[in-house]
């Protein structure tokens, strides 16, 4: 009898224990952050990672109840790895949100994966006009390439420059770069003297930057992506481009402000498109840049500000979810939803999924011995004009 009983005592121990088990593990929700911490991109991924977690010390590891994990990944923006990681953080890790994707190739990559798992996945930095449209559990925190390449074409044909030719790196971005800007700008009178793209792995700009300097172009519209900037205006520099007098314009990308500081005088004057600047002069931003650098003794870039963002979109879901991890309800949450960001005022297009915000037309120049992308024009509450193309 006693042996009976003590066995029926185990036994609802055990029960106890397990019930205990899963509670446990529903008081937390897991972030597969999956982010280029190595390779080309490298910049992209250490930015995004730094902006997350110098938001979840702002803010806490704790929302509506629930502890934030963040698990980190380096993909090094290869999107088999991508695919890979996001497979195995859904399948063994049972993460609540994939987030980051550095490229646009590892952004899709993992779309089917979201879809199958009815999980969000939050693009906090590729900007194809594409990607949300390959799964309806994708929302962006970042940017597309639309927004800023029509505008800055726009500026150019209104600022005198007719002839331009194009350097842009040879995957989906930089194609919507060129096909945005080239079309507003020949719209306008303008006319393309020469295009070449590049590669986006490991390139050696300076073959092409002869073509550029070749074709007498009154600019050369420039897009590289994030983290390549630097290497790319060195080269720039090299084969006395700037000594010519052709100056670079672009969507923002190539005056990342991560790394503007270490291309030199070169970069003087370049005039870009771009969603941020560490210069905004808002005062949500000066607290931003402060903090940024306090903490990783460096300026941020507008990769950090999508990673912040993308965060903060995460905490604001699960804050209307009350904390509840169903797909369908968070990405139903994200929708439409508006706040202050260290760029401006964001919002998620209920529609698309993508982000609305303001495109700002900068202008490097030396600020206090350093160098900063100066806004000095604003284009308000800008959709992705790519997604009625398609």
């Amino acid at each position: 009898m006693l042996t009976r009983r003590r066995d029926v005592l185990l036994a609802a121990g055990a029960a106890v224990a397990l019930s205990l088990g899963p509670a446990r593990a529903e008081d937390t929700v897991k972030i597969g952050l999956i982010v280029p911490m190595t390779g080309g991109q490298a910049s992209t991924g250490k930015q995004i990672d730094n902006a997350v977690k110098l938001y979840m010390q702002q803010h806490g590891d704790t929302v509506a109840g629930k502890k934030i994990d963040v698990i980190l990944k380096d993909d090094a923006a290869i999107p088999d790895n991508t695919k890979r990681i996001a497979q195995e953080l859904i399948v063994n890790d049972k993460v609540n949100f994939i987030a980051g994707f550095g490229v646009t190739p590892a952004a899709l990559a993992a779309a089917p994966l979201a879809t199958q798992a009815k999980i969000p996945e939050v693009v906090m930095a590729a900007g194809t006009s594409i990607i949300t449209e390959k799964s309806p559990y994708i929302a962006r925190t970042s940017f597309t390439l639309a927004q800023s390449s029509t505008i800055i074409a726009d500026w150019a044909v209104k600022n005198g420059i007719k002839k331009v030719a194009t350097l842009t790196s040879d995957y989906a971005p930089g194609n919507d770069a060129l096909n945005f800007f080239r079309e507003h700008f020949t719209a306008g009178g303008g006319q393309i003297v020469e295009e070449v793209k590049v590669p986006l792995q490991n390139p050696d700009f300076a073959p092409f930057l002869q073509r550029m300097k070749d074709a007498k172009p009154d600019a050369m519209f420039v897009f590289v992506p994030a983290g390549q900037g630097g290497n790319f205006m060195k080269q720039y520099a090299e084969r006395g481009l700037d000594k010519a007098g052709i100056k670079v314009i672009g969507p923002g990308d190539v005056m990342d402000d991560d790394l503007l500081n270490d291309m030199g005088d070169a970069a003087l004057g370049t005039v870009t498109a771009h969603i941020y600047s560490a210069a905004h002069p808002s005062a949500m931003n000066k607290e931003f840049v402060a903090a940024y650098k306090k903490a990783y003794n460096n300026r941020p870039g507008f990769m950090a500000v999508g990673g912040y963002d993308g965060i903060h979109l995460i905490y604001e879901a699960l804050k209307k979810t009350g904390g509840k991890t169903d797909g369908d309800a968070l990405i139903e949450a994200m929708k439409g939803m508006k706040w202050e960001s260290p760029r401006g005022p964001i919002s998620i297009d209920p529609e698309t999924r993508d982000i609305v915000q303001n495109v700002y037309i900068r202008k490097v120049e030396k600020v206090d011995g350093e160098l900063y992308n100066v806004e000095f024009q604003t284009f308000e509450a800008v959709k992705d004009s790519g997604k009625t193309k398609k």
